[in-house]
């Protein structure tokens, strides 16, 4: 049998990762400055992380959810913490794509509507309604195909204003990244997201925060969408919330009531994830990686802001974009082939940086400094000035 050819793969096997480094089968280390698609949180193979998994699997590796799984609720716990939502309701899966698809359902539960808005450029998941919010025709089915999918500009007021002027009594819901990771690193304005905020009010809707790529502290903040001051009514999450171990959730506002029978899942919140994720969260609270996203991002971005060949350096904290000029267009390419240095893309040329929130000042300069040989850039003491 053959494995079904759905990714452009690099001639690349990797077998070994610790901290911000990966190492291929003949040995050759890699700096990882994508973290696997922004899944790679607390670094690769961290002691703590996995003695939190070694223990859990040597004890109880899985039960259903007929019985009471006291880990989730520690999890929960945890999470309400260090989020700052500790009112908010948990619910876990076990994917991103299922997430998405388990919020949108419940605000169709919660206001009996049919419709959601999604922006340009979105991405929300493979699954069926989480397709079809996603803003890449090429990935969806016909039979993904709805009409009651409503797609607006990313971070057009205007234009967001007149979709709930024509459809506000049937709109359930609004979906927005706070940073868009696939559709190329865009970051929301405040004024945008208090704008959803106010609209959703207004009308009756929900708003999803999607912080699947852009939350659990990446932005330097635990959601990105917190810059703006407001409270989302459910937020979705996964990628960095397992550092590689799979699992997702919702966190649900209170006054979004459950009633058995809504939703449901035979391996979300299993003891094993549960286990994983709670390893996650005390790492980023013990040795504060938030802040460490927030500081060592910011340094990152403003020495790139200064190389000449590189333009639009956008994000925040540790989910960063930018675009090389056209000269450096396969820029990626040679990082990964000539540095060895991993780094994520977007069309056309965009090249994104989500690598662990554990990314030491160290490990940026070795970065800049590989940057700096593919642009043919004087290492000076201006460019590396605090790394």
């Amino acid at each position: 049998m053959q494995l079904f050819d759905v990714y452009p793969l690099n001639p690349i096997t990797i077998v070994k990762g610790k901290g911000s480094y990966v190492w291929d089968s003949e040995g050759t280390r890699y700096l990882d400055m994508y973290g696997g698609h922004a899944v790679i949180s607390v670094g690769h193979s961290n002691d703590h992380w996995v003695k939190k998994i070694q223990d859990q699997v040597a004890t109880l590796a899985f039960y259903s959810n007929s019985v009471i799984i006291d880990l989730q609720n520690q999890l929960a716990d945890l999470l309400g913490e260090v989020s700052g939502k500790k009112d908010y309701q948990l619910f876990l899966v076990n994917s991103g794509a299922e997430a998405n698809e388990n919020a949108l359902k419940l605000a169709s539960f919660h206001t009996g509507r049919k419709k959601a808005v999604a922006f340009s450029k979105s991405f929300h998941g493979r699954t069926s309604l989480a397709v079809a919010a996603t803003d890449s025709p090429s990935i969806v089915a016909p039979i993904n195909e709805t009409d009651n999918i409503i797609f607006s500009p990313f971070n057009d007021i205007q234009a967001l204003q007149e979709v709930f002027k024509n459809n506000g009594n049937e709109i359930a819901a609004v979906i927005v990244e706070g940073i868009q990771g696939v559709g190329g690193i865009n970051v929301a304005t405040d004024e945008f997201l208090l704008e959803i905020r106010n609209l959703c009010d207004q009308y009756g809707s929900l708003y999803i925060a999607d912080a699947i790529q852009c939350g659990y502290g990446r932005s330097g903040m635990f959601y990105s969408h917190d810059s703006a001051g407001v409270n989302a009514d459910i937020y979705s999450m996964a990628k960095g919330m397992g550092n590689g171990f799979p699992i997702g959730a919702i966190s649900i506002a209170p006054h979004i009531k459950p009633k058995h029978g809504m939703l449901g899942t035979t391996f979300g919140g299993n003891h094993l994830a549960c286990a994983a994720a709670i390893g996650v969260l005390e790492e980023i609270k013990n040795n504060h990686l938030i802040a460490n996203a927030a500081k060592v991002g910011h340094h990152l971005m403003s020495v790139l802001r200064q190389m000449p060949h590189i333009q639009n350096v956008r994000g925040k904290g540790l989910m960063i974009g930018f675009d090389p000029d056209e000269e450096n267009a396969d820029l990626r390419k040679r990082l990964l082939n000539n540095q060895k240095v991993f780094t994520g893309t977007s069309k056309p040329n965009v090249v994104r940086l989500l690598p662990s929130l554990a990314l030491s000042a160290t490990e940026v300069n070795e970065f800049l400094q590989a940057m700096a040989i593919e642009l043919n850039i004087e290492q000076n003491a201006e460019i590396f000035i605090g790394a």
